[in-house]
């Protein structure tokens, strides 16, 4: 059984709709990057699984029930984009008072504010907490009662960078328990390598849905061999034919080839062959290209403009 299932749901309000005929699963352990343009249904999708929307049409199961049975709302942590808490009550009252909410103990609220990097300042009221700091809490307080579906929305909005590696160490840790996971993100090179799959949204409907290596073999986009060191770069003109692929200069002494077609392996062979280059990187299509990619087939900017 497939934590969520939502089969052909629709979602309107009053004339505008702003879900078109949505198919989309989530299994258990699994990691989903839900990705679009402001507007493209992310949030929807999100709070129909929370029960938070009914469906206009189609039906959403999560763990094979309604989203809004109570037995299910216990196995779900969430974090919105916008966290917001009394501000005069301290980070220690705050998680205590979701805990209580939640069932949780106060044990598991000590063990999450050391987690989330927010014990020295528990006793801190919370309007004292910077931005980062409020989102940490956040954080904590969607792992209250050990959640078997997380639902996170920007969960790395103001963390630093060695935040941010700590959130995705513990959302792989998590994952590794059998935690599934929606993340919806702006991000996309910090998510990259934490999500199984990536569903990507505009205007309300499915765009591309699969894994990454699964959306680089539909895009077609090259992997980029880039060369350092040749020996015979010095010679070379702006260009080198290896293979019947055009390279382009790349920097003082190096070369970079577009393999296309599953030519990688060959083209590399040929590339050693030929001469001893001092270092060599392999760079698939990242997330954010394939993003561009699938964006510019429906005419849509990065920014999510219609062209």
């Amino acid at each position: 059984m497939n934590v969520i299932d939502i089969e052909g749901v629709s979602q309107r309000y009053g004339q505008t709709t702003v879900l078109h005929d949505l198919n989309l699963s989530l299994g258990e352990g699994e990691v989903l990057g839900l990705f679009g343009h402001n507007g493209a249904g992310k949030t929807t999708s999100m709070k129909l699984v929370l029960g938070l929307l009914e469906a206009s049409d189609g039906q959403v199961r999560v763990f094979g029930r309604q989203p809004s049975d109570p037995h299910v709302r216990r196995l779900l942590g969430y974090l919105p984009e916008n966290v917001t808490f009394y501000p005069q009550m301290s980070g220690l009252e705050t998680l205590r008072h979701f805990a209580r909410l939640k069932g949780a103990s106060n044990a598991q609220v000590d063990q999450l504010l050391e987690e989330v990097g927010l014990a020295a300042a528990a006793r801190r009221r919370v309007k004292t907490y910077s931005k980062g700091m409020r989102q940490r809490l956040g954080l904590a307080q969607a792992l209250l009662g050990e959640p078997r579906l997380l639902l996170l929305d920007e969960p790395t909005v103001g963390l630093d960078p060695i935040a941010t590696q700590d959130l995705y160490r513990l959302l792989d840790r998590l994952r590794g328990q059998g935690t599934s996971i929606i993340i919806c993100s702006h991000v996309l090179p910090g998510v990259e390598a934490h999500i199984n799959r990536a569903a990507i949204l505009t205007q309300g409907r499915l765009l591309a849905l699969g894994s990454l290596r699964k959306l680089r073999e539909d895009a077609g986009l090259p992997t980029l061999i880039r060369a350092n060191g040749l020996k015979r770069a010095g010679s070379l003109q702006t260009s080198w034919n290896i293979d019947g692929h055009v390279t382009q200069r790349w920097g003082v002494e190096g070369l970079e080839v577009a393999a296309l077609n599953g030519s990688k392996l060959r083209l590399l062979r040929q590339l050693l062959n030929e001469d001893d280059p001092s270092d060599v990187e392999i760079a698939p299509p990242s997330l954010e290209d394939l993003y561009r990619y699938y964006m510019g087939q429906v005419g849509v900017h990065a920014k999510g403009e219609t062209a």
